[in-house]
Order: C-alpha cells, then structure tokens, then sequence
C-alpha cells in the first residue's frame, strides 16, 4: 500500500493562517509556561510572555516591538544561541539548556527547552517555540559595586523569595533522611554555602553550660582558612550571645571577620522546643544584597527545621550510646558471674572434698586427718574472702558502706602487711621489700585501719600473683601540701607505692582496670584466679578515705606500679639522709 502526500493540503488552511498566526500571542499564557516566546531563525521575538515582564518595566502592548529594536533582552552569547536555533530548525528536534539573558544590568540564567513549530508539507522551518523557566538573576559584574547600595529590584526579591524557600525544602528533605548529626551539619552548610554563593558558613552545637562553642561543620570559599575544630568565645561575638538570648537572626557588618574582608555576617540559632541548641553563621561579602524581613523570617524557619533535626539526631544518638553501654553491661555481669561461680565452687568443692574423706574414714592416721581439716579450713577462709569482696561491692555501690576514721600508724600497717604476704613471695621465690620515709617520729594517718589493711593486702596479694619473677616492692613517701576531707585541714598526704616486675598490662587496656565487672582478660582470671574486683573494691574504699588510686604500665611484660593516698595526720619530722639512713627494709 502506497501513501502518497496530499499537495493540496495547505490551500485547504491558507485561508485561517493569518487569523491563527494573530491569536497566537494571546494563547501563549493559557499554556502554563513561566516564560514563553516565539522567534525566527534570525533570533527575532514574534511573540514574549514572561511573568516578570512588568516588574523588569516591559512595555506588555508593545513588547515584542520593544525587544526587537532594543536588543535589551538578548543572550549573552548571541552567536552560540543563534547557532542552536539554525541546528534546530534544521534537525526538527528540541532541545533543553541553559543560557545566560542580559536586561540592562542584570543578568537572568534561564532554563529553556526549544521546539521547532513543525512547517507544512514540503517547507523548511523557519519558527521555534520556546519556553522556560528563571533560575537565577545576578548583577553584572562590572556594575556590582555600583549597584550594592541600590534597593534590590522587584524581579530579583522575587526570584530570591522563590530560590531560599527552595533552599529550605530541600535542606528539609535531607536532614530527614539521616540520623547522623555529621551529615546534618555538613549537609546544611554545604547547601546553604553553594546555593547562596557564601564566603564561609559554619555551624556550632550549643550547650547551655559551655561559655564556648566549637565549629563543626564548615562551608568556605577555597582562599579561606578553615576554622573547623576551632572554639569561639560566645561572650567576644556580638552576634553569637544575641541570637541566643533573642532566638532572632542577627546581621551584623563586621570587618576582616572569619578571615577574610569586610563582611555581613546572619548568625541563626538553632532551636528545639524554644531551647537552643546550636549555631549557624552565614558570611558574604559586603557588596552583596541587604536581607529582607521575609528572608530573616525565613532563615528563622530553616533553623528551626535544623534544631528539631539536631534534637531528634542526639536524643538518638544519646539512646544508642546507651543501648551499648547496657549491653556492654550485661555482658561484663554474665562474664563476672560465670567467673565469681568458678571462684565459689572451686573452694566449695575442696571443702566438701576433705570433709568427705574424713567421713569415710579415708584417713590412714590422725596427722593426715588433721592435714584434710587444715586444707577445709583454709578453702573456707578463701571462699568467704570472695563472699566478703561480693558483699563490700555491694555495699559500696548502694552507698551503703560506712567508715570510722581514726589515727593509724603507718610502720604498724607495714609490718602487719609484710607478716601476711612475705611467705606468699617467698613460696614463688620472689623478692620483697618494704621501704618507709626516713623520720625521727612516726608517720601517722587519718583513715580507717582494717579498711586501709584490706586495700594494701588486695595490691601486694595481685602484684606477687602476677609476677613470676623479680620481685615486689612497697614504698612510702610523704607529700607535703595541704589536703582538706570531711571539712577537716591535713598537712598533707602519705603516697603508697607498690610495685612488681610482673606481667603488665598494655596501654589500651588500662581504662578497663577500675570499671565494675570488667577484667582486662576473662582468659587470665581462669589461669590465675580471683574475681577481679580487687581494684575496683580498692579504688572505692581509697576514694571513700579521702585519696587516689592511680595505676601505671608501660605495656604487657613490663610489670606495673600501683600508688595510692590517705591524708597526713600530723607533719612527722623529716630525718637528713646525711644523719641517717633510717629506711625501713627487709628482703628475702
């Protein structure tokens, strides 16, 4: 089947053509488009429809007439454009870009789809539709300065007015679709700094209780200095102490502020059920165009999005973080239980053991009966040490543990100390030394004894477990700076030391030492027993006593030292190491 094209197709509408052609102009608004034009191949308006025509002050009876004589609105590159035009007319095929349009001294970046107006059967294209919409209008550079003291025209605070309500849904959609207050941050400032063509945009998170905040996020222009990290002082900033006590944007003029030349600045506080909680600081530079109160109003708006943002990000935040810690918690009690059941049982069992071979008459003469009644006696006192660790934890963390304080003489508690773990290093073949401050008088402490006898033996008894050779060490020595406990003034401090060439324990592992239910290595309780609240036990009742504790290590294999304090009782006489060498010592 053939089709054959009817030449006598276009007489059938010449006679409608020019009454068409003449309704043309007013059908071009009913089409919906922003900006609506029509031309020729040579670039010649035959119809213009724009919005904004009245408020550039176009003539709207004569525009067309208007635009052809004056060349007042034409494109920037004039012959680029004209070139595009001829390719479409003679392709037949649409095209969508962007061009830049000049008006006076304004410039208008305009987004622009071209469609040939399809010609007769048999004739070349010769008419191009265009319509399109404004995406920016910016000054011209060379009159910029002229013009930055100028009241902002109709045409661009509308634009504007379009472009930040934009700027602020878009800020919206992102903020929503994260959780993670870095992106919050970095996504805002990265948005409003390009959208607006910023020289710096910074963001701070704000606490009430902090006279500073801290930058952190940053948008900057690439000649700037970064100030990400960087504290600012809220008092030494005008803007920043008057957005938080108004809640309003503040714009001030300032010179040479955040690094660059004379600026404006909009600081805007973040904000979450009237609280703030953060800051934002806008610069650009002083040519540029004066903010209106629907702008402040809207940058208002975007702050408030961002505070809510902010809220809802570290209410999250602060739930994850203790969602870990609890759980992290559960773990460290499951651990700890399992490991105090072995330490229960273990002596449990002994106990039963020996009793039970007693009973059976196992026993081949009374000396060994006595030596299976020795060995109960002594798992029963391992068993209630561990029962009285679990008790004393328990006490101390329902503040329930109660001291007396009273004088406790220091060369007592030594020997009595010495009298209880010597034989312990001597059975592991170690050495240990017990030094005191040389004085002519004693050295007297304020504190409870059995308490401070309890924290002492807990220190030797692990120092001598986890050393298997060299030694131990314990030393004294005072600290003569006043100290005040209980509303009561001590001339100052005794500093206990103990010290061991045992196995250490490595850098990233000391935090651990002094949390509750944690041990540095499940593993080790196994080899070498206890249930791991000897420090923590320790720590607590120093703290209670009015000292510190305080732990060091240079790594694993490198043994480690434990110091603690208790307050002076009295300034004791200080003996010359000339006069005498008093020290107090004793190795094995």
């Amino acid at each position: 089947m053939t089709i054959t094209a009817n030449s006598q197709l276009p007489n059938v509408f010449s006679q409608n053509l020019e009454s068409i052609t003449s309704k043309t102009d007013g059908l071009l608004p009913t089409l919906g488009a922003e900006l609506i034009y029509t031309q020729d191949g040579a670039g010649r308006y035959l119809t213009f429809c724009w919005q904004y025509s009245e408020l550039l002050g176009l003539n709207t009876e004569k525009i067309v007439d208007d635009l052809n004589q004056t060349q007042t609105f034409a494109p920037v590159d004039k012959v680029s454009y004209l070139e595009r035009l001829h390719r479409i007319l003679t392709n037949l095929v649409p095209e969508r870009f962007q061009c830049w349009f000049s008006y006076h001294q304004e410039l208008f970046e305009l987004d622009l789809v071209i469609s040939p107006i399809m010609p007769s059967l048999g004739t070349t294209a010769t008419t191009v539709l265009v319509m399109g919409r404004l995406v920016q209008a910016t000054l011209n550079k060379k009159q910029a300065r002229v013009a930055s003291s100028k009241t902002p025209t109709q045409i661009e605070l509308a634009l504007r007015s379009q472009q930040h309500q934009k700027l602020v849904n878009r800020i919206t959609r992102n903020i929503r679709r994260t959780l993670d207050l870095n992106i919050i941050w970095q996504q805002t400032v990265d948005s409003l700094g390009k959208a607006l063509r910023l020289e710096r945009c910074i963001i701070c998170p704000y606490q009430p209780s902090s006279s500073k905040v801290q930058v952190k996020a940053e948008y900057r222009q690439p000649d700037l200095k970064s100030m990400l990290g960087s504290d600012i002082n809220i008092a030494s900033e005008a803007a920043f102490a008057q957005a938080l006590t108004t809640l309003e944007p503040v714009v001030m003029e300032v010179a040479g502020y955040m690094g660059s030349g004379r600026q404006k600045t909009l600081v805007v506080a973040t904000c979450y059920q009237d609280q703030a909680n953060g800051l934002i600081a806008l610069n650009w530079q002083d040519e540029c165009y004066t903010l209106t109160e629907s702008e402040l109003e809207l940058a208002k708006e975007a702050a408030d999005q961002l505070g809510t943002a902010i809220a809802h990000a570290t209410l999250y935040e602060e739930l994850e973080i203790a969602r870990q810690k609890a759980e992290e918690a559960s773990r460290l009690k499951s651990e700890f239980l399992a490991n105090v059941s072995h330490e229960i049982r273990t002596p449990l069992n002994g106990m039963i053991g020996f009793l039970k071979l007693i009973l059976e008459g196992m026993a081949d003469d009374p000396e060994e009966q006595n030596q299976f009644l020795a060995e109960a006696h002594h798992l029963s006192i391992h068993l209630l040490n561990i029962i009285n660790d679990i008790l004393d934890i328990a006490k101390i963390e329902a503040g329930k543990m109660e001291l007396t304080y009273a004088p406790v003489k220091l060369d007592e508690l030594f020997s009595h100390v010495e009298g209880f773990m010597r034989p312990q290093a001597q059975m592991k073949n170690l050495s240990f030394r017990m030094q005191m401050p040389a004085t002519s008088d004693e050295i007297i402490v304020q504190s409870n004894y059995q308490r401070l006898l309890q924290v002492m033996l807990n220190l030797v008894n692990n120092a001598i477990k986890f050393t298997h050779e060299g030694g131990v060490t314990v030393s004294a020595d005072l600290v003569l700076k006043k100290a005040n406990f209980q509303d009561q003034q001590f001339p100052g401090m005794v500093r206990v030391r103990v010290a061991d060439t045992g196995i250490g324990v490595s850098l990233d592992k000391q935090d651990k030492l002094f949390q509750l239910f944690s041990q540095v290595d499940g593993s080790r309780t196994r080899q070498y027993g206890g249930t791991g609240l000897g420090l923590v036990i320790s720590q607590k009742l120093v703290e209670a006593m009015g000292g510190e504790v305080h732990f060091y290590s240079l790594g694993e294999g490198l043994g480690s030292t434990v110091t603690f304090t208790v307050p002076l009782y009295q300034q004791p006489v200080m003996v010359s190491s000339n006069d005498s060498d008093s020290t107090s010592s004793a190795e094995c």
